[in-house]
């Protein structure tokens, strides 16, 4: 292993500062927030990006460290006990208002970033031992139906109106967050339904995925339930909500504007990196399991975070994500930053 490897090991700063905001209350409440939406985006103002990719000869090598498999499931225990910390602490009394907001905010962060960005990661492997830990790591954010959308559906439709979660252009980041949701949730029962039709089955079958994903998710509030009652669902359901937020806003900024060109019969142009946005910003790719190499991700969805690659032919966002979802709150900022650098013709397939 070499030490560049190592530098990983910083997204772990995002679940400490949840467990310090957890631990201390007050002021410090909000922890995580702190980190993605404060020092993040100051210190990519002046870090400068980093365009390197692993060299071919490395790759091999690199796929095979299970160093980066583990740094993915260790998730699960960490976002596990933050949740079960945060409710203790929320259901216990005693917490100011603007500690239980902060406390709320700080868990949804960890639910988008421990959660659904790492279990995206690992709902794109062939092993089922991983794609089981991307079900328990949707689970909080009460997003089970992205295992099947985003692989099935968002995949195929990226960068198309056919698509609930890629941005147009001039779309506002709020309307967006109910098209995409709604849209997204529309999709995966729609897909299961084709999925069952093709094997003459009906859509309200035993084995429609989306039923046993709604079984599975009100199994998990009735547990919540019972361990901190009325209370404790509600600021569960509460940061799921922030949680599904996040990943909203991030959809948003990964492909604003950018649309394949339709060829006869209805069909799209293939996939190419130049279909969703891209930032090599360092602290970015490292807190987010380099998510932020979306270009490469959506080219070969099969290819592991560590060995994503940098292409000089994807559009590159301006800022690192955190900047850029601070940036698309404002919409009229974001608009008049982004708009122009739109690519008007895109590269030849």
């Amino acid at each position: 292993m070499k030490w560049r490897d190592l530098k990983y090991l910083i997204a772990y700063i995002a679940p400490i500062s949840a467990w310090i905001g957890f631990r201390w209350g007050g002021c410090w409440s909000p922890g995580s927030m702190y980190i993605a939406f404060g020092l993040i985006p100051v210190f990519e103002l002046f870090l400068p990006a980093d365009a390197g990719n692993i060299p071919e000869p490395e790759e091999t090598s690199h796929l095979k460290r299970r160093f980066f498999d583990v740094l993915l499931w260790l998730n699960v225990p960490i976002l596990y006990t933050l949740l079960f910390m945060y409710l203790e602490r929320i259901t216990a009394g005693g917490l100011t208002t603007g500690e239980q907001v902060g406390m709320l905010f700080n868990m949804g962060l960890i639910i988008g970033v421990s959660g659904i960005n790492v279990g995206h990661e690992l709902g794109h492997r062939a092993s089922l031992f991983d794609r089981f830990l991307a079900w328990v790591l949707l689970l909080p954010a009460f997003y089970l139906h992205f295992y099947i959308e985003h692989n099935r559906g968002h995949h195929r439709w990226v960068a198309t109106d056919r698509d609930p979660a890629s941005a147009r252009r001039g779309e506002w980041i709020y309307t967006f967050w109910l098209r995409s949701m709604v849209g997204s949730w529309r999709s995966a029962w729609r897909l299961e339904s084709l999925r069952l039709q093709h094997l003459n089955k009906p859509a309200f079958h035993p084995t429609n995925q989306m039923i046993l994903i709604h079984l599975v998710q009100v199994a998990y509030v009735g547990i919540i339930y019972l361990l901190w009652g009325g209370t404790g669902v509600l600021f569960a359901t509460g940061s799921a909500l922030v949680g599904v937020l996040l990943l909203e806003s991030i959809n948003y900024i990964e492909h604003y504007g950018l649309r394949r060109q339709q060829k006869e019969l209805g069909h799209y142009e293939k996939v190419q990196p130049w279909h969703s946005w891209n930032s090599d910003h360092e602290l970015g790719r490292i807190f987010l399991y380099e998510l932020t190499r979306h270009s490469d991700h959506h080219y070969r969805a099969s290819r592991k975070y560590q060995v994503l690659r940098h292409f000089s032919g994807s559009p590159q966002l301006p800022l690192g994500y955190p900047g850029s979802i601070l940036l698309a709150l404002v919409p009229p900022l974001w608009m008049s930053r982004i708009d122009p650098i739109l690519p008007s013709t895109p590269p030849s397939s």
